[in-house]
């Protein structure tokens, strides 16, 4: 796991959320330990992250899920950098509350990425270019777009992540929405980003994209 490396080459110091809570229900088997590239989904995403720059990087995880703690077992990613949420059937934005409330972050951290836990096809340029685009505005709530409407992963500034701990909305939607204002999109043409891994057919055709990404590269 990172920890070497404080400060980001896009000059915030960088840490990432990734949401791995969630019950899989539809998916029919846990999504974050699904085959992706030489690893899993969730070592890919982790792989991702570090490759983006996030001098640090958290795995939010149900109290219960013995497999995803055998998974970050096998991944280095240490027990001080898993947050657990322990009612995660209250949704996504549980964890995100979960992960804002908690008291483990770096002093230094000026910016968190909130990254979903089933996107493991979006492409490392975007990830970049996103982390890039909020170096610039360093005082904005960042986000991916794709014909105008916001996408995961989220870049939150300190101020905004802060006021996550205590908001009273259901939602992460509803959060950005009462600071539209706050909100720039970074017009993007990964369409990774169109697609979340819900259930077994997303899967099928994500790793279809992959295979022909890696075949056209060849």
């Amino acid at each position: 796991m990172p920890g070497a490396f404080p400060t980001s080459p896009h000059g915030l110091v960088l840490a990432t959320v990734i949401l791995a809570a969630g019950a899989s229900t539809r998916m029919g088997r846990p999504k974050l330990l699904l085959e992706w590239e030489h690893t899993t989904v969730l070592g890919h995403l982790v792989g991702l992250w570090q490759g983006s720059g996030a001098a640090q990087i958290t795995v939010v995880c149900a109290a219960d899920d013995d497999a995803l703690a055998t998974e970050c077992d096998r991944l280095g990613v240490p027990a001080e950098a898993r947050i657990i949420n322990p009612e995660p059937a209250r949704g996504m934005f549980s964890s995100i509350q979960c992960a804002a409330r908690w008291a483990g972050w770096w002093a230094d951290v000026t910016h968190w990425a909130i990254a979903l836990g089933d996107q493991p096809h979006l492409q490392p340029d975007t990830l970049c270019a996103l982390v890039d685009f909020a170096s610039q505005q360093p005082g904005a709530i960042c986000q991916p777009g794709r014909d105008g409407s916001g996408r995961h992963p989220v870049i939150l500034p300190r101020p905004a992540w802060c006021e996550l701990a205590g908001s009273t909305v259901a939602t992460l939607r509803e959060f950005l929405h009462e600071r539209a204002a706050e909100v720039r999109l970074l017009a993007s043409d990964d369409p990774g980003l169109d697609l979340d891994l819900n259930q077994p057919g997303d899967y099928v055709r994500a790793r279809s994209s992959l295979e022909a990404a890696r075949g056209h590269r060849q």
